[in-house]
């Protein structure tokens, strides 16, 4: 068996920026065991598959050790193979997946994913949480995440996290932000939990650091930048209970795989 694969850098325009997702189309599903080896083989953050159902596209996100509820830049990633790469892609994509219906629109040379968006409530953080992120005191919220609060931008580019002692924690990954003098604010992911000890962009993370910015900054267009070594830019807009999530993306690389 032949299978086409992809490998695009999301939330950049240029090669080696951004946060790189390799995508797999398929005409049906393979077994679960396969599409998790595919994944582990690519070794990246994120593998795409998806099928098509007339005209909706069936959407899976697996990184090397499992599958996940809900993935930004892999979808970004998806919607740009399918709208430059293969024939007749419609100029607003319908994805069904384990979050819903997600739908991403061509504008310019952006792609806009509508995502559902989450309001981050406080919380007490956990034993060990910010010590191993090696910061002695900050405001913490929670989510699908937890985010992190911390006083300025320069403080979340030198974190250099503990992930063992990180792994383990209750929720999915942790989100350490700040606000910016270039963006409305900037954060880094941190996600041993699911495989990937630091994303370069997590378009998912943005669902709830929206929102969560939305209100502190009193304006619901925001820039943002994520990562540490590697970056990646994003523009969100919160609109009621969604997030309009946009950025670039390019391909890397293209090829087969062989089973």
């Amino acid at each position: 068996m032949k299978l086409d694969i992809y490998q695009v850098d999301a939330f950049s325009q240029h090669p080696f920026g951004g946060n790189p997702a390799a995508v797999c189309p398929l005409t049906e599903w393979l077994h679960d065991e396969q599409l998790q080896s595919i994944a582990a083989e690519n070794n990246l953050s994120e593998t795409a598959f998806f099928v098509p159902r007339g005209d909706i596209y069936e959407l899976r996100w697996l990184t090397p050790e499992v599958e996940v509820d809900l993935c930004g830049h892999a979808t970004l990633a998806a919607a740009w193979v399918l709208m430059h790469m293969l024939a007749d892609a419609p100029e607003v994509l319908r994805f069904a997946t384990r979050s819903g219906e997600l739908r991403v629109t061509r504008n310019g040379d952006e792609l806009a994913m509508d995502f559902p968006a989450k309001q981050p409530q406080r919380c007490e953080p956990p034993s060990g949480l910010l010590s191993a992120l090696g910061i002695e005191n900050a405001e913490v919220f929670g989510t699908d995440d937890y985010i992190v609060l911390v006083e300025d931008e320069a403080q979340v580019a030198a974190l250099t996290p503990d992930f063992a002692r990180l792994r383990g924690l209750p929720k999915r990954g942790i989100a350490v932000t700040a606000k910016s003098t270039r963006f409305d604010f900037v954060s880094r992911w941190f996600g041993p939990n699911v495989g990937v000890n630091e994303d370069p962009v997590t378009g998912s993370a943005h669902t709830s650091l929206a929102p969560f910015w939305a209100e502190r900054l009193g304006k619901s267009q925001l820039t943002a930048e994520q990562g540490g070594q590697r970056k990646g830019q994003l523009r969100c807009e919160l609109k009621g209970d969604r997030v309009i999530i946009s950025g670039k993306a390019v391909l890397y690389m293209q090829g087969t795989i062989y089973l």
